[in-house]
């Protein structure tokens, strides 16, 4: 049997694909973190909702793996795309012992395309994403990954920036960032990508420094070419114009 793995983009059912949703009603279980499966809930009504709190990762992917192996057609959803961040590496690790279920994975629109569009076009470069979340990933290995995007004149794009537990990573990110770059830099951030409450800032590096933000917030530090254009955020590619 087949299991999906479905990004659902954003936030917003119009940012789902065509595909996604195909795959999603044809599903007989959907399966996810509590929130994103709420985003879809009332726009696939008759289906079996199966949701966990976060941490709960492993538990819903090997449920997943387990339905998906008796028969039951089962996607598993993803804000964003499934393999950003997602849960398709998890999946694909937790499957190798189950011979009879092929995996599939549905791409989405991840939040660095999707908050890069509200802002104007920061990721026009190249561009380095890096999640601020020590969940999974040591702190010391985060701060070389800010020093070495921040040497090359990345741009860099942050999920994760800040939570209750971690309210000050972003400053420290800033910190790192700002060794190397001038605190004119221009930034920006959006909230919310794709829902009613969305919003959008452009501010420069010194400025972000010193601002709060959520976990529901996708943050852009521009390279040293990064530019505000009528309101914009805007990273030249490089033509002669």
């Amino acid at each position: 049997m087949k299991l999906f793995v479905v990004g659902l983009g954003p936030g917003g059912i119009d940012q789902i694909s065509k595909k996604a949703m195909k795959v999603l009603q044809e599903s007989e279980i959907i399966i996810g973190y509590i929130v994103y499966v709420d985003l879809i809930r009332d726009a696939l009504k008759g289906k079996t909702f199966y949701s966990t709190p976060m941490t709960q990762e492993i538990e819903r992917c090997r449920a997943a793996i387990e339905l998906a192996s008796k028969g039951k057609k089962v996607s598993v959803v993803c804000s964003g795309d499934a393999g950003v961040y997602g849960m398709a590496g998890l999946i694909y690790e937790l499957v190798q012992d189950y011979d009879n279920v092929e995996v599939e994975v549905v791409s989405g629109i991840t939040a660095a395309c999707s908050g890069a569009a509200v802002l104007g076009a920061p990721l026009t470069h190249d561009f380095a994403v890096i999640s601020l979340s020590d969940l999974l990933t040591p702190w010391d290995l985060i701060e070389t990954r800010l020093e070495c995007a921040s040497k090359a004149d990345f741009v860099i794009c942050l999920y994760n920036p800040s939570s209750r537990k971690r309210h000050d990573y972003l400053q420290k990110a800033c910190d790192i960032v700002l060794k190397h770059r001038s605190p004119k830099t221009v930034c920006g951030y959006v909230q919310n990508i794709d829902r009613e409450s969305e919003s959008a800032v452009i501010l420069t590096l010194q400025q972000l420094r010193d601002t709060n933000v959520n976990m529901y917030t996708t943050v852009y530090i521009g390279n040293s070419q990064t530019k505000e254009i009528q309101g914009k955020m805007v990273t030249p590619r490089g033509y002669s114009i």
